[in-house]
């Protein structure tokens, strides 16, 4: 989102920003209107008692996007992750004002992540550990019944009933497009009466790179969350039973502490983007052993770009971003026996990492430029939609 408003207000448009006050905050808007920090874990009694209606409705939220509404006149209002701290209720108000003001501006949203269509957002039951799409169709009584919202009834209860508020309301009718990152999330989303005809697929854009002479080759990178949903835990069971293969960790999460302290296994922590570009030129290549429904990540568009295969989950987008037997190797979510046998097989075959190498660099991705050609098409009305 900054790297598109940045991109943006170079090629002369105006961009300003609307969300939460944090004192990491590092862009706004010229009024300074921004809804009050929530912070879900570390606030008072008082606060966290009024959460729970803060975040299915936020009149704060309403009321200050308002000001800013009024003041900058957008042409667009391009929404991204806005549940629990700005809730719905900010599209209410924007279609109260476009309404009123006569105006034509344009709600687009991209999704991120399942959250209009799955409370808990990663259609995954942390409980069971299984990806589900019970709730797909609106019927969210399911999150209740699984306590899907980390395990807790009466978080899975509130979760539950903010998006049947909303779908009672069909807030999201005001929505113009939607754009889906992958095929998987738009079939997902598509699901909803109201979207379908409104979503497209666009992925994410990776930075151009400049494609680089590709190192040694002597280790395996994984870099990203350190979590459960990204498959990590399963990682690191099987760099256990491959001791004579170094692996390469970069990046960090709430798994940090149980990386285990073994000869083969290198943990970096977080890198630098530039350290990072080298970190994945001088891999054997790279994995992405996802045990969620992952939307388009990000790692295996930027190692493709630079040359350097991967080995990923066949789950979500990952799919549609490997070819299989050509850029790299798809294993069975969640089998860790499978992703062994990949990366063994893969290790010992320079001939075929070379070949994947070469189909890597020629294969393109949007960068920032190709990918504003095509959002431009979105933000003004036109055929696509």
């Amino acid at each position: 989102m900054l790297k598109l408003g940045e991109y943006l207000a170079s090629k002369g448009h105006q961009v300003q920003y609307f969300g939460m006050e944090h004192p990491d905050r590092c862009v706004g808007n010229r009024v300074g209107v921004y809804t009050e920090t929530m912070d879900f874990h570390n606030s008072s009694i008082l606060s966290q008692i009024s959460y729970p209606f803060k975040i299915i409705y936020s009149h704060e939220a309403a009321r200050k996007i308002r000001i800013l509404l009024d003041d900058f006149q957008p042409d667009v209002v391009h929404l991204n992750n806005f549940n629990y701290q700005l809730t719905p209720s900010i599209i209410l108000m924007i279609e109260k004002w476009r309404k009123a003001e006569g105006r034509s501006c344009r709600i687009i949203y991209t999704a991120h992540d399942f959250s209009l269509v799955c409370p808990n957002h990663l259609m995954k039951n942390p409980l069971t550990k299984e990806n589900c799409e019970l709730c797909l169709g609106g019927h969210f009584i399911n999150c209740i019944k699984g306590r899907c919202i980390h395990g807790s009834l009466a978080r899975s209860l509130l979760g539950a009933t903010e998006a049947y508020y909303w779908k009672q309301k069909k807030v999201y009718r005001y929505l113009d497009a939607l754009i889906c990152c992958s095929d998987f999330m738009k079939k997902r989303l598509d699901t909803n009466p109201l979207f379908c005809n409104k979503t497209l697929t666009l992925r994410n854009f990776v930075n151009k790179v400049s494609k680089k002479d590709k190192g040694s080759g002597g280790y395996v990178l994984y870099f990203g969350r350190y979590s459960i949903e990204k498959g990590f835990a399963s990682l690191m069971e099987v760099c256990k039973q491959l001791p004579n293969i170094p692996f390469v960790l970069a990046g960090g999460g709430s798994l940090e502490s149980t990386i285990p302290n073994l000869p083969n296994i290198k943990n970096l922590g977080f890198q630098t983007q530039e350290k990072l570009e080298n970190l994945i030129v001088n891999s054997r290549f790279t994995l992405c052993p996802s045990e969620c429904y992952d939307n388009c990540p990000l790692s295996v568009m930027e190692s493709i770009s630079l040359g350097t295969p991967v080995i990923g989950a066949n789950t979500g987008g990952i799919p549609e971003l490997i070819r299989d037997g050509e850029t790299g190797e798809l294993f069975t979510q969640g089998n860790k026996d499978e992703l062994i046998d990949r990366i063994k097989r893969l290790w010992s075959d320079n001939e075929r990492c070379q070949k994947y190498r070469t189909n890597c660099l020629n294969t393109e991705f949007d960068d920032i430029e190709s990918y504003c050609e095509k959002l431009m098409k979105i933000y003004q009305p036109s055929d696509l939609i």
